[in-house]
């Protein structure tokens, strides 16, 4: 199978699960580049070039909150999750459970 294809769906497969992973690891302040350490152990591997505008895209749309910690040699931007980002996390949560649970039951009924 052609590998730009593989790679386009997966792609295209992982992009919605930035949001639900950014929301769920930003419970706890964070800031973009440690983000981008915790998606890449987690195995989501994010461009920085995707991450820093779907931060404040979530930001403007009153997911995230932000401050400046500027105690330290290089100042830093830390997010976190706000009430309506948790909201929005505990229902794509449960879409998401569900959407697994769906396609694995797809899977099993195949034979596969």
């Amino acid at each position: 199978m052609d590998d730009d294809l593989i790679g386009g769906h997966l792609q295209e497969l992982r992009r919605g699960t930035v949001v639900l992973a950014c929301l769920s690891i930003l419970r706890h302040p964070g800031y973009g580049y440690g983000l981008l350490e915790d998606l890449n152990r987690a195995g989501l591997a994010v461009e920085a070039n995707t991450l820093y505008p779907l931060l404040r895209r979530l930001e403007k749309q009153g997911l995230l909150t932000s401050s400046w910690n500027t105690e330290e040699a290089r100042p830093r931007k830390f997010y976190t999750t706000s009430r309506q980002g948790l909201e929005l996390l505990d229902l794509l949560l449960k879409d998401w459970n569900s959407l697994h649970a769906s396609i694995c039951q797809l899977n099993e009924g195949t034979g596969s």
